[in-house]
């Protein structure tokens, strides 16, 4: 058996191999990272509209009569503050405040659906059910009975609404969802978020619908500029629109709050213990380094792992880069001590023992209104 054949795939698998894209292992996942250039994939997204698969993510639900005071003993956000039909960015921390995940979510009536990074799919499940045990709630794994879609751009709204009957979408809010009728099938959950900086929404359904609802979307959405985007261009957009990827800007060595994602974190006394509270509240009160963005006009683009100096002094190391073509340079992100974080503060990044000059810029470096 090939390396490829070991690894997991999604319900839309044969439809990328067919549409011509690259296939890699992404956290043991047979992923597609480009249909074509990755930067016209970056730019058909800003210009246009982007479908992206992420049937690889977890989709799991809370459901129960303590499932809410449950969930709030291991997120860091609130959750029985989260108004109904909302959706909240938050953590799962360790008791260091290291996170083992960021997830989402999603706020129902008396339960909580959540969305976790591929990657981290059976440590989070295995987390959750281990902290579930002396409440009165379930964990239930949807992720193999739920597929997942996304569609990210200026005209998601108008090729989302021609598949959609019983629902407005574009009345749905950002950071909100609800159900409708899509391409026939009933209550399929819509959210308004994204991961591209980008108007957008993901759609779940059963997977035995993937197929015809990916194809149905290519089709409507054409006219639009509607195209299939890959793993590399998504890394791209969430980079320049400023949001974390676990592995690189937060992992189980790197705290929220240094990474600049308080809004994800709740000291509020009414919220009570959770996991990792008390060193969260520590690190808050006594930072070491603070994540920064940076700019850099040489012909390195910025990678993970490589060190940043000012003058002779080694003051922080970077955790992503890429080439952006939405601003016209290369950008990334990076861990620098306290003192170094200053906009305009001139930097060099070391590549092999050669320098390259870079800046401190402001995060994110693109940013759209939505709705």
């Amino acid at each position: 058996m090939s390396d490829t054949q070991t690894l997991k795939q999604t319900p839309l698998h044969d439809v990328h191999a067919a549409l011509g894209a690259r296939m890699i292992d992404f956290g043991g996942w047979h992923m597609p990272v480009q249909y074509g250039p990755i930067l016209d994939e970056v730019t058909c997204v800003r210009n246009a509209c982007g479908l992206f698969d992420l049937g690889h993510m977890g989709r799991y639900h809370v459901v129960g009569p303590d499932a809410i005071r449950m969930v709030d003993t291991v997120a860091t956000n609130f959750c029985a503050k989260i108004p109904v039909g909302s959706i909240r960015y938050s953590l799962f921390c360790l008791e260091n405040g290291n996170p083992i995940d960021d997830v989402l979510l999603y706020r129902e009536e008396r339960d909580v659906f959540i969305v976790v990074n591929a990657g981290n799919r059976e440590r989070d499940l295995e987390h959750l059910r281990k902290h579930a045990e002396g409440f009165d709630c379930e964990v239930i794994d949807e992720s193999e009975d739920l597929d997942m879609i996304a569609l990210q751009g200026q005209n998601s709204v108008a090729i989302l609404e021609q598949i959609t009957e019983g629902c407005d979408v574009g009345a749905i809010k950002y950071y909100k969802f609800d159900y409708g009728t899509v391409c026939g099938i009933e209550g399929v959950r819509i959210s308004r978020t994204g991961y591209t900086g980008e108007d957008g929404f993901e759609i779940y359904f059963p997977p035995t619908e993937s197929e015809r609802v990916w194809n149905k979307l290519l089709e409507v959405g054409a006219p639009h500029g509607l195209k299939p985007i890959g793993l590399g261009a998504r890394d791209t957009l969430r980079l320049e629109a400023g949001m974390a990827l676990y592995g690189h800007e937060i992992d189980d060595n790197h705290n929220p709050v240094e990474a600049g994602l308080g809004f994800g974190i709740s000291f509020k006394e009414e919220k009570g213990d959770y996991l990792g509270r008390a060193a969260l509240e520590e690190i808050k009160a006594n930072p070491k380094q603070t994540l920064i963005g940076i700019t850099t006009e040489g012909k390195r683009v910025p990678r993970q792992g490589y060190k940043l100096f000012r003058g002779d002094t080694e003051v922080g190391y970077l955790v992503s880069g890429s080439v952006s073509p939405t601003i016209g340079t290369n950008i990334g992100t990076a861990y620098v001590l306290l003192g170094n974080e200053e906009v305009g503060t001139e930097l060099e990044m070391d590549i092999r023992g050669k320098r390259q000059a870079c800046l401190v810029a402001p995060q994110p470096f693109f940013s759209r209104t939505r709705k």
